[in-house]
This record gives C-alpha cells, sequence and structure tokens, in this order.
C-alpha cells in the first residue's frame, strides 16, 4: 500500500517508533529510523527491517533537542512522504521542584522536535500533492495528571500543532493528524513491572490492572503493533479526509 513512500521516524530505535516503523515497513513504505544514539545495534536493527520487509531501511543520528538536527535529520534523508514525529522523553515531579533543564529538554524533545521537522518535510509534500504527518501525542494531550508538568504541556502543545498545520496543509493532499495512546506495553513499561509489583505487594497481573491501568478503563495495555496499525490506517486513501484530529489508542481513558 505505501511501496514508493519514504517515511521517517523519529525516536524510532525501540519501543512505539520502532513499532510504527515496522508496520509501515510491512505497509511497503522505505524508513528512516532515529535516535540519539548512533551505535552499531542501531544501524543492525536498520539492515534487519530491511531484510525482512525488502524495503530501503536506514538509521541516522539526530538529537531531537537540537533544532539544527531535527532539520538535517529531514534533509539527510533525501525525502520524506510520511513523518511520524514521535520523539519523547517524561519526568516526574511536583512544579516546585521540576529541574529547570528536564523541562527544557522535555519541551524540546516532545514538542520543539516536530515544529522543526514539519517546517522542512512539508514544502516537499506540497511539490507532490501528497504526504502525511502523524504526531505520536498522548492521552496527556487531552487531559492531565499531577507531577507531569513538562509532559502535559509539551503534549497539549502537540495537539495544537497538529491541528494549526492541518488547517495549513488543506486542500493540498496532505493530513496532519495526532495519535494519542494511553499506557503503551514497552520495553520501558515492562521493566517497571517488577517494581511495582514489591511496591504494592501484589502479583504481575493485579498490579497491571489496579495500579499501572487504573484509569485505562480497558485495563489493558495497548500494543505497539496496534499504534503502528493506526498509522497505516491514517496513510491509507481511506483516511484522505481525516486530518486536524485525534485518534485515542488508549482503552477509554479519555472517554471518563
Amino acid at each position: 500500500m505505501l511501496s514508493g513512500k519514504t517515511a521517517i521516524i523519529t525516536g524510532s530505535n525501540s519501543g512505539i517508533g520502532l513499532g510504527v516503523a515496522r508496520e509501515l515497513a510491512r505497509a511497503g513504505a522505505d524508513v528512516v529510523l532515529n535516535s540519539f544514539t548512533d551505535r552499531n545495534e542501531d544501524h543492525e536493527l536498520a539492515k534487519g527491517m530491511s531484510k525482512e520487509f525488502g524495503v530501503s531501511a536506514r538509521y541516522i543520528k539526530a538529537d531531537m533537542s537540537k533544532g539544527d538536527e531535527c532539520r538535517a535529520l529531514v534533509e539527510r534523508a533525501g525525502g520524506c512522504d510520511i513523518l511520524v514525529n514521535n520523539a519523547g522523553i517524561q519526568h516526574v515531579a511536583a512544579i516546585e521542584e521540576f529541574p529547570v533543564e528536564r523541562w527544557d529538554a522535555i519541551i524540546a524533545i516532545n514538542m520543539t522536535s516536530a515544529f522543526h521537522t514539519t517546517a522542512v518535510a512539508l514544502p516537499g509534500m506540497r511539490e507532490k500533492g501528497w504526504g502525511r504527518i502523524i504526531n505520536v501525542a498522548s492521552a496527556h494531550g487531552l487531559t492531565a495528571s499531577p507531577y507531569k508538568s513538562a509532559y502535559v504541556t509539551a503534549k497539549h502543545g502537540v495537539v495544537g500543532l497538529t491541528k494549526t498545520v492541518a488547517l495549513e496543509a488543506a486542500g493540498k493532499g496532505i493530513t496532519v493528524n495526532a495519535i494519542c495512546p494511553g499506557y503503551v506495553l514497552t520495553p520501558l513499561v515492562e521493566a517497571q513491572i517488577p517494581d511495582q509489583m514489591k511496591a504494592h505487594n501484589m502479583d504481575r497481573e493485579t498490579v497491571i490492572r489496579e495500579v499501572m491501568l487504573e484509569r485505562q478503563p480497558s485495563r489493558q495495555f495497548a500494543t505497539v503493533e496496534e499504534l503502528g496499525g493506526t498509522a497505516v490506517f491514517l496513510c491509507s486513501d481511506a483516511a484522505a479526509q481525516i486530518t486536524g484530529t485525534t485518534i485515542s489508542v488508549d482503552g477509554g481513558w479519555t472517554a471518563l
């Protein structure tokens, strides 16, 4: 379905970004993986994906906290039909205790990076008359939780950016949307489960259901494959008139 299209996915050497990249590659897109590291395993990950799905897959290092590197990522890719702004970090603290450097980093990586990559990718999409921009926001782009001021601020900003760019690109064959996941079972989340089991003296299933997924009515994690499938749908012809909106993949969290 996406043969001949090039997709750039930021923050994609693990977790949600990798899951989205894999599903886009499965659908035939050539993919550009990204993170701030430049390890052999990063490049091997891309080679493995190329072999598995029969597409071109490359890894390009770029630090999403730095605007010039965000822009250079798109330029070095040599083309961008699909842009997935996924890179993100988190820090939890009361606002009066929130480290300024962590605030700055979260705003830069989670929100401002999407401004930089979009600004460079959009002109090429306009020239081709086709493009898909998918911003990975969060349930926290639509609602809030205490002690996550920077993250919630950044994700709300991503939703606002999504709507604005969708209006600017309307009628040009370009759609701009945000996916808003709830809790997703990534390696990072999986690693937290044993500590939560110990802290609450609960078995695995109980700590997942009653602690980690307390705000997710389905009491089930979303999967990276489900998020990747949502991204593929947004790239399809069936989604050509879906733009400037959010799609929640949160087990009912934001329905409350």
